[in-house]
């Protein structure tokens, strides 16, 4: 059977519109990678889980595109190896005393019987979360509830406190749920902010908050968007650092 080119097998994700799927040959390996034509200046490469994708004007050749691919191929293979080798966390299993993290500090995980409500404690020096549930099975579903509604709470707060202090309107907000994505900004949809983030320090959170304002005035990250990003966000690059290594220790419900 021949080897599929790297990335884009089975589990993949389905192309959007403007999205074409394309290959490259990297020394002796066979890259596959996602184009995406859309409204920006530059050429941009990115690699997660779901491999090389490339964002690109739609001025630009084919033949630009793949010089910039070719131009960086060695880190392009290098971050393709540290995905395919990345561990994932351990599955989180919902017993009663588990902790798992809330802005970065220990949140302990009570089970109790009831009528599928969550009550929280979070002024005692042990913080709780109290699930009473009508089944064991009930819990993954209600403890991700509980979760996303402390998350979306928390993101219209921060986002009010910063929204003025970048000079914007307040944006609408929705969550995500996406694996390695903390945030997306749209001028026409708003903000996207993945709730995940709520088990994160609420500086890091802070941190992806102003990101995503700053592409209010900047849909891209040139040197202007950073300048906007380090007037709100001083020492956002270690924050930036923080995200990245805390992502790898996100806990998965089961």
């Amino acid at each position: 059977m021949p080897c599929l080119p790297e990335a884009l097998r089975a589990g993949e994700q389905p192309l959007a519109a403007g999205e074409t799927a394309r290959t490259i040959e990297l020394g002796e390996r066979t890259v596959s990678y996602v184009l995406r034509r859309a409204r920006r200046r530059t050429i941009g490469l990115t690699i997660d889980h779901r491999g090389l994708r490339v964002g690109a004007p739609p001025r630009a050749t084919l033949r630009e595109v793949e010089s910039l691919i070719l131009q960086h191929g060695e880190w392009v293979g290098r971050k393709l190896d540290e995905w395919r080798t990345r561990r994932h966390p351990e599955p989180l299993r919902i017993v009663d005393g588990v902790q798992l993290p809330l802005l970065g500090q220990p949140l302990t995980l009570r089970l109790a019987l009831g009528n599928n409500r969550c009550v929280w404690n979070l002024q005692a020096y042990e913080k709780t979360l109290t699930l009473c549930l009508r089944s064991p099975a009930d819990a993954p579903g209600m403890l991700e509830k509980a979760l996303r509604e402390s998350a979306r709470s928390l993101f219209i707060e921060r986002l009010a406190d910063h929204a003025p202090r970048l000079g914007v309107d307040l944006p609408r907000l929705s969550l995500s749920a996406a694996r390695t994505r903390w945030g997306s900004c749209s001028l026409r949809s708003g903000i996207r902010l993945n709730w995940r983030l709520i088990h994160f320090p609420l500086p890091v959170i802070d941190y992806v908050v102003v990101h995503e304002l700053a592409h209010l005035h900047e849909m891209n990250h040139s040197a202007r968007f950073w300048a906007i990003v380090s007037g709100a966000c001083p020492n956002y690059q270690a924050l930036r650092v923080e995200l990245q290594r805390l992502g790898k220790t996100l806990p998965s419900l089961v």
